[in-house]
């Protein structure tokens, strides 16, 4: 195995392996762990910006999350892994503020919004960059990942709101980040 692809497993692996102690714990406690998510307009909810896209609901919240993180996670990072962590820093962290700030008056946790985010990420970068790389990997995310766009939309029981943060902070990163051409 490359080393390329030996360091990217790797992350990939921290980063699932931390979600299931996590999930481990939290279902250990009776979902005690959960209490650290997200609460919107509630200052001991801030802290949640960064927790609540570790924690999941339930076994079955973390198991509908996590293959589709290391997915988009994997083709997020055919660039570079600074470049998926950054851009992963600035979802989390963009789509939690925004959550946080006009999200319903609920416990919001699972890494949705993230995942969200790296799918718009990849989608709108192709548009920006419009490499051969960066097309293919977009219609691969269109094709297993186009049915996300009605994640979009407000359901009972899912946080809509972050599905629909992440996304605008993976667009907007992908914007950011865009080459720039000479004038």
């Amino acid at each position: 195995m490359s080393r390329w692809v030996g360091q990217r497993l790797k992350l990939l692996a921290v980063i699932a392996g931390l979600m299931i102690l996590l999930q481990v714990l939290n279902s250990l406690s009776g979902q005690a762990l959960n209490a650290w998510g997200l609460l919107p307009r509630h200052l001991s909810g801030l802290l949640g910006v960064l927790l609540a896209p570790w924690l999941h609901g339930s076994w079955a919240h973390l198991a509908s999350n996590l293959p589709g993180l290391l997915v988009l996670g994997w083709l997020a990072m055919l660039g570079s892994i600074r470049a998926f962590l950054v851009a992963s820093a600035c979802i989390i962290v963009g789509s939690g503020l925004l959550v946080w700030l006009v999200g319903r008056p609920a416990l919001h946790v699972g890494a949705s919004g993230w995942l969200f985010g790296l799918w718009a990420l990849l989608l709108v970068q192709a548009w920006f960059q419009r490499s051969w790389l960066n097309l293919l990997v977009a219609a691969l995310v269109l094709f297993y990942y186009g049915g996300w766009l009605f994640g979009l939309l407000p359901r009972d029981g899912v946080s809509f709101e972050y599905h629909l943060a992440g996304a605008f902070c993976g667009g907007l990163y992908a914007y950011l980040s865009r080459p720039r051409r000479p004038a």
